[in-house]
């Protein structure tokens, strides 16, 4: 069944970041709810390495894990929820939950992953004020 959908119009209209980084970790897609949320308009993320968004600290296990991935064409994470901190452009810190799914061409080598990015940063501190309010109502201090 052919569809009339324009792809580029939904990557554009959606409100989750979608990033596509190629087997060098290069980013090759950037739309503009990965703008929002982190800082870097479309022309300054393209081209760059996903250390843009990626904090100093995480760098050395993110860097592995995408050399592994791409090695392989496998990636451990598979449909599951990621929820890690990443870095936004004037250089604070975002909670971040994603879906990454791995690209291949056309003789089935790896050659990308496409991630699928929410901005969890409101949510997560809001998470965390409840759960400190619980630990002190179950805990008075007298």
């Amino acid at each position: 069944m052919k569809t009339s959908i324009d792809l580029h119009q939904l990557v554009g209209c959606v409100g989750d970041a979608i990033i596509v980084a190629d087997a060098h970790e290069k980013i090759v897609l950037w739309n503009p709810a990965a703008t929002r949320i982190f800082g870097y308009s479309e022309q300054e993320a393209l081209g760059h390495t996903l250390d843009l968004i990626v904090p100093e600290r995480q760098l050395q296990k993110h860097n592995e894990g995408y050399s592994h991935s791409m090695e392989t064409g496998t990636t451990r994470y598979g449909t599951s929820l990621l929820k890690v901190p990443a870095k936004h452009k004037d250089g604070s810190t975002l909670s971040i939950a994603f879906t990454v799914g791995m690209l291949f061409d056309a003789s089935g080598k790896a050659n990308g992953v496409a991630a699928i990015i929410r901005d969890e940063t409101e949510r997560f501190a809001q998470e965390r004020a409840l759960k400190k309010r619980l630990s002190d109502l179950e805990n008075p201090q007298t």
